[in-house]
């Protein structure tokens, strides 16, 4: 590898992490109340020439909010509202793609019932994952808006791992 060649992988990082709502400002709340997300920036909205050229799409206008993760600096979770948006299905959790995002937690139940109090669903059941001795919770949902979360019960023992 030349010289140049690290300096370019040094310098690169996971900027963020982009979700296109329906309604942005209720699923941004969806993930401060549930997620346990903070609001980075508050919602800005986007338009002119430069957001056309470069998204490539003609007269757009993007409300956009950026929320910062949990424990988490970098990257952050930007929430788009597009004025004009096409109809997709829910995705499934094997489409290739964007899968899905992954959140750790104390107690996957209340997180799980909490998020289908906010509007939200379970997929699958929960699923142990670990062993007798340290178990590890696993669970799908979907948040308001249909997008796949896993979520992941924090084991006993100190661990950082993750299933996803």
């Amino acid at each position: 590898m030349v010289a140049s060649q690290a300096r370019m992988l040094d310098a690169m990082r996971l900027a963020h992490i982009n979700l296109v709502a329906r309604n942005a400002k209720l699923l941004a709340a969806f993930y401060v109340n549930v997620m346990k997300c903070d609001v980075l920036r508050e919602p800005k909205t986007l338009s002119g020439e430069k957001v056309s050229r470069g998204n490539g799409l003609s007269n757009s206008e993007i409300l956009t909010i950026w929320l910062k993760f949990p424990e988490l600096e970098w990257p952050f979770l930007e929430i788009h509202e597009h004025r004009v948006h096409l109809h997709r299905d829910q995705p499934r959790v094997n489409e290739p793609g964007f899968g899905h995002l992954a959140f750790q937690m104390e107690d996957i139940r209340e997180t799980l019932s909490n998020i289908i109090e906010a509007g939200g669903a379970q997929i699958g059941e929960i699923t142990d994952f670990g062993t007798p001795e340290m178990p590890y919770l696993i669970a799908y949902a979907r948040d308001p808006e249909g997008n796949v979360l896993e979520l992941e019960q924090k084991p006993l023992a100190n661990s950082d791992t993750s299933l996803s």
